[in-house]
């Protein structure tokens, strides 16, 4: 690269370094251009005309430095490495608690990869970065600009592939353990600063001999302390031989390097095109990047660097919303891959800063926890003093010795004594001599570590080896302790007004219930809906916070919301502060919750890949939550397509399911049906009718699936028939399924039963050839299964499978039946144990309750059965003139008050008959009525499906049996109904 040379300010450190590689390397090699190389890009980056100032991100010493330095130069213009879209969401930093993150978000994409959405930037922001001293600076100072120059969120993803962007949690030092670790989600990270070498020999290199288990450790050891009390020049230099170093040490991973040095080229197009825009002077600036980017090699660097070489991509069309969510130090660590505690121990090396350098930070006004300030005044119009001449200031930095501070000392005695009082709180047996031990111990660490004075982390080390020893007998280790002690997880939060409008309406419209939803925790809330109405406002949002948010965030303690129901009390666990993240994502989605609801419904049931199961259930959760009748009548129609373009029955029993629920519902609420469920019901008929053959020999379709389809037909078939279905198509289709599975052989007897086509006996009959074949017999459990699911479309079957059951345990011998137990047990438990209680209570009810009449007791299966229902009224008229009357009319004679009741009921006025007399005349008034009347019998006989004519009657019957005579064909129809269970 081309570039103007080098002056003569390093000139002894270039003699230095070039000597030593000599010395080491035997001879001029690669070593001497590095070692020389990195003086360059110190001495090129200093003598640049627009100051860059290199930091590191949340790093105290960077931001006590830019607190000194802005105070001194007070720019008018500060360049940030930020995100340029990111610019109108600062203002609102002042009203949130830090720390907190910028986002940008987008949920629907247009240019990416739809596997991407939701697509997620955020940038965090803490009080011990230099990044906010200078937001500070310049929101709150009149007259300065604050410009944000690196790439926009769009280009984040148009220049990082999938696996890119995960570098940086892919190297987090250990995985995410709390809630709190996770506020950011699964969000891209962007960071001012990323000073972690990208080599990984070289990181080994430095955590080996520095002596420290992680990055974070040696960077606070060797580059904190130090650069803590040094001054402007000093930092400066040190934090460019830094980001060189790294930058001419990285492995060659060329995305990477390309999207460093675009993101270079791109920074210093926008700060040249603002420059040329306002008329800038160049003195009057101050450029905040990282370190890394400090040390560029680019010919753009500078501001005379090479231009128009680099042509900026125009965004995608994506949509892009932005907002702060809360972060937490435990979120930065977890990103970034810090070590745990990292950024509590830097937050609280800020303040002891602070306070020993007497330097004054800046924080925006209003600021949580902020002190009022007076008004600030604008810079004067003075020019800027003329800049010094630069000088050497790392070789003696890289010779100076380390100090030991006695306050130190102070400050470790107060640390063993907190942590020891710590640890007694948290159930360890820890004395005063553990005390002790913990401040000998700390300074032990540090002279094996070759260290002037013990750290945070030595501290942390000596604490666990003396206090936790072997075992940990409270709820948290002494690791943890320690770092709740140093300052602990802070959390930041965002403020009222600077959450989106859908935010600030959850909070508004829970009002009434009195509690402070902003804060952090689970707070109990009780809604008495009975005694104040006006809550059932706020119980709404609560049900629809439920469907949109995580569980946690809105839980409920007591009632529920079912169609057609509504609690008259309710109890939650509210969490809205934990989540707020997740309250604020939602109002970059709509602006109240019921069009984010309404949104997310759509999307569900248009989706690619939709179902006919999801789409009933948006229709369910559109009437549940938003009452909305338009919207279920609009989805329910889109069910109809869905249920036509489905060719498997893997959604049956969810369908049946939600179809039982939403026909209940439409029936009991409103005064008809609507056309689309009315439509969903003949489609589905004939839908499933169509599948019901290949269903039954398909080895994927579970016997569960194909039960739910019969069950769907059976269910649905009278409103199907009277909506113009045939019941000859659910006739054809049982008629042509040939099934060889057990299970399914079983249901399609279940489904013959229903159908009429095959009797209870005949089923009795083929289920007692099933365990007289030895060959079926260790298949008999399929079919049972098969039968206790064929109790979802014929429960009327229940005593069937029971008479099954038992017949197995009574006739099976011990050394068929003991092996064959444990899979009966384990087939019904797996796969029908929704159905086991409507078997258990048939079960009950067939068997004595009581154990001394289970000698006596003979099963109802044993016991003689009359194959024709009406045997027994044929056989009762022949013999009247014969016998006496029957118990029935001699239980009605002993107790006439209970006839007399229903007679006068009915409206019969005829009176008592003497016993003995002839029967009713021919002309009975029943059959009088029947024959004045005949287009009722003709209309039941249509529905019956009978064609035959009226037939003669031979001789004298009863006035009912009259019309039975006259018209057989009615007579034997309504024989086969009365016949079904």
């Amino acid at each position: 690269m081309s570039g103007p040379r080098a002056s003569g300010v390093f000139t002894a450190l270039r003699t230095q370094l070039q000597e030593a590689a000599t010395e080491f390397a035997g001879g001029p090699d690669a070593l001497e251009g590095i070692l020389l190389g990195m003086v360059d890009d110190v001495d090129r980056a200093v003598r640049e005309p627009l100051e860059i100032f290199p930091v590191c991100h949340h790093s105290p010493a960077s931001a006590l430095a830019m607190a000194r330095r802005l105070r001194e130069k007070q720019p008018k213009v500060v360049y940030l490495e930020l995100c340029e879209d990111m610019a109108p969401l600062l203002t609102e930093l002042r009203n949130c608690r830090l720390p907190v993150a910028v986002q940008a978000f987008a949920g629907d994409i247009d240019g990416f990869p739809q596997e991407w959405a939701p697509l997620s930037v955020v940038a965090p922001i803490t009080e011990a970065s230099a990044e906010y001293q200078a937001i500070a600076y310049a929101l709150d100072t009149p007259g300065v600009e604050l410009v944000l120059v690196d790439r926009s969120s769009d280009h984040v993803f148009q220049w990082n592939d999938t696996a890119q962007t995960d570098d940086a949690s892919a190297g987090a030092e250990e995985a995410p353990k709390s809630e709190e670790a996770a506020l950011h989600g699964e969000a891209v990270g962007v960071e001012i600063g990323d000073l972690r070498p990208r080599f990984a020999e070289l990181e080994e290199h430095l955590l080996r001999h520095g002596k420290v288990r992680h990055w974070s450790e040696w960077w606070h050891q060797y580059v904190e302390v130090p650069l803590g009390d040094s001054d402007h020049d000093t930092y400066r230099q040190v934090m460019f031989l830094i980001g060189s170093l790294f930058r001419r040490l990285a492995p060659g991973n060329g995305d990477r390097v390309r999207v460093d040095e675009d993101r270079e080229r791109y920074m210093w197009t926008r700060m040249r095109e603002h420059m040329a825009a306002t008329g800038t002077d160049p003195e009057e600036c101050l450029y905040v990047c990282g370190a890394l980017h400090a040390a560029s090699r680019v010919e753009e660097f500078g501001v005379d660097g090479r231009s128009g070489s680099f042509t900026i991509s125009p965004r995608t069309a994506t949509t892009w919303q932005y907002g702060l969510i809360p972060s937490s130090h435990a979120a930065i660590e977890a990103q970034f891959g810090l070590a745990p505690g990292s950024v509590s121990i830097t937050a609280t090396q800020w303040q002891k800063s602070l306070k020993r350098t007497r330097v004054r930070p800046y924080r925006l006004e209003g600021q949580a926890g902020a002190r009022t300030s007076r008004a600030k005044k604008a810079l004067p119009a003075a020019a800027p003093a003329a800049p010094q001449p630069a000088t050497d200031r790392l070789s003696g930095f890289l010779q100076q010795p380390p100090v030991l501070d006695g306050l130190d000392e102070a400050e470790l005695l107060g640390w063993s004594v907190d942590i020891v009082r710590a640890a007694r709180r948290n159930g360890y047996l820890a004395s005063t001599a553990d005390a002790i031990a913990v401040f000998e111990t700390s300074i032990l660490l540090a002279g094996m570590r070759d260290r002037a004075r013990p750290t945070p982390y030595d501290f942390q080390d000596a604490a666990v080896t003396c206090i936790e020893k072997d075992r940990v007998p409270g709820r948290r280790d002494v690791r943890r302790l320690v770092e709740i002690m140093m300052g602990g997880d802070r959390i930041g939060q965002v403020g009222y007004e600077a959450l989106p409008p859908l935010a600030r309406d959850v909070y508004d419209r829970l009002e009434p219930l009195g509690l402070k939803l902003q804060q952090r925790g689970v707070q109990r809330a009780l809604l008495d809906i009975a005694g104040r109405p006006e809550l059932a406002a706020c119980s709404d949002v609560l049900w629809m916070l439920r469907r949109l948010m995580p569980a946690a965030a809105a839980r409920p303690i007591m009632g529920e919301r079912r169609l057609g129901e509504r609690s008259i009390q309710e109890s939650w666990d509210l969490a809205l502060g934990t989540h707020q993240r997740a309250l604020i994502e939602l109002g970059y989605e709509g602006v109240s919750i019921e069009q984010v609801l309404e949104q997310r419904l759509r999307r569900e049931a248009y989706g690619p890949r939709a179902t006919t199961a999801g789409v009933l259930a948006a229709v369910e959760d559109a009437l549940l939550y938003l009452r909305s009748g338009r919207l279920a009548d609009e989805l329910g129609t889109h069910a109809l397509k869905v249920l036509s373009a489905e060719r498997t029955v893997d959604g049956a029993p969810e369908v049946l399911r939600r179809a039982r629920t939403l026909l209940a519902y439409y029936r009991t609420s409103r005064p008809e049906l609507p056309a689309w469920i009315e439509s969903f019901v003949k489609a589905g008929y004939a839908h499933y009718c169509t599948l019901l053959p290949t269903a039954f020999r398909d080895e994927d379709a579970t016997v569960g699936q194909v039960a739910a389809m019969l069950g769907f037909l059976f269910s649905m078939e009278s409103l199907a028939l009277s909506l113009g279905c045939d019941r000859t198509q659910l006739e054809l289709a049982v008629a042509q399924s040939h099934p060889e599975d057990p299970s399914k052989t079983a249901l399609l007897w279940a489904a013959q039963v229903q159908l009429g086509t095959l009797s209870r006996a005949e089923l009795r009959d083929r289920c007692d050839g099933l365990l007289d074949n030895p060959l079926v017999v260790p298949s008999y459990p399929r079919y049972l299964n098969g039968f206790v699911h064929a109790l979802e479309p014929v429960p009327g079957l229940a005593d069937v499978v029971v008479e099954a059951v038992s017949k197995a345990f009574g006739r099976l011998p011990d050394t068929v039946l003991l092996p064959w137990l444990p899979l009966l047990i384990t087939t019904l438990r797996k796969g029908a144990a929704d159905l086991a209680p409507l078997l258990i209570r048939e079960a009950g009810r067939v068997f004595p309750g009581r154990l001394p009449a289970l000698d006596t007791w003979v099963p109802p299966w044993r016991m003689p059965q009359l194959e024709d229902p009406f045997a027994a009224s044929r056989s009762w008229h022949t013999a009247t003139a014969a016998v006496p009357a029957p118990r029935g009319a001699a239980l009605l004679a002993a107790h006439p008050a209970a006839c007399d009741a229903v007679a006068e009921l009915l409206g019969c006025e005829d009176g008592w008959q003497q016993q003995g007399t002839s029967a009713l005349p021919p002309g009975g008034a029943g059959a009088a009525l029947l024959a004045a009347y005949p287009a009722a019998c003709e209309a039941v006989a249509g529905l019956l499906g009978c064609d035959g004519d009226w037939g003669t009657v031979a001789g004298p019957f009863p006035s009912g049996a009259t019309l039975v005579g006259r018209r057989p064909a009615t007579s034997q129809s309504l024989e086969a109904l009365l016949a079904r269970p």
